[in-house]
């Protein structure tokens, strides 16, 4: 057995967590700094006049998650909710390059959700003090 191998399977978890959520900040910052970039990827039901305001509200939406994963706050329930809303983006958008690249930031997403909070989320430092 090579104890660099179990040294190296604890940081599994966060590095996952954070790559998720930065991808998100990344994403989200992007949408409120030029949400016209963005009215491509749009489903057909939103109508052009909502378009820069549904990118806007998103693109806060995926900051304020993001920010929550990094930190490890209400891990599992933000993993899912991103699962969630990457499904949807798979769903509208249908197969291609960006279907597939949603597909395994989701499957990452709900990797987290499963595994749970790690030892370094803000999660597990409160429920030992509880």
């Amino acid at each position: 057995m090579n104890p660099l191998n179990v040294d190296m399977k604890r940081y599994a978890p966060i590095v996952v967590r954070i790559g998720i959520a930065l991808v998100f900040l990344w994403f989200g910052s992007n949408q409120i700094m030029a949400p016209g970039e963005w009215f491509g990827y749009l489903p057909g039901f939103v109508p052009e006049q909502s378009m820069a305001l549904f990118v806007t509200v998103n693109g806060i939406a995926e900051i304020i998650l993001g920010l929550l994963l990094v930190m490890g706050l209400f891990t599992r329930i933000v993993a899912l909710l991103l699962a969630l809303h990457l499904l949807g983006i798979i769903f509208f958008v249908g197969y291609n390059e960006i279907g597939v690249r949603d597909f395994g930031l989701m499957l990452a997403a709900v990797s987290i959700a499963l595994h749970g909070p790690d030892a370094w989320c803000l999660d597990t430092r409160f429920s030992r003090k509880a």
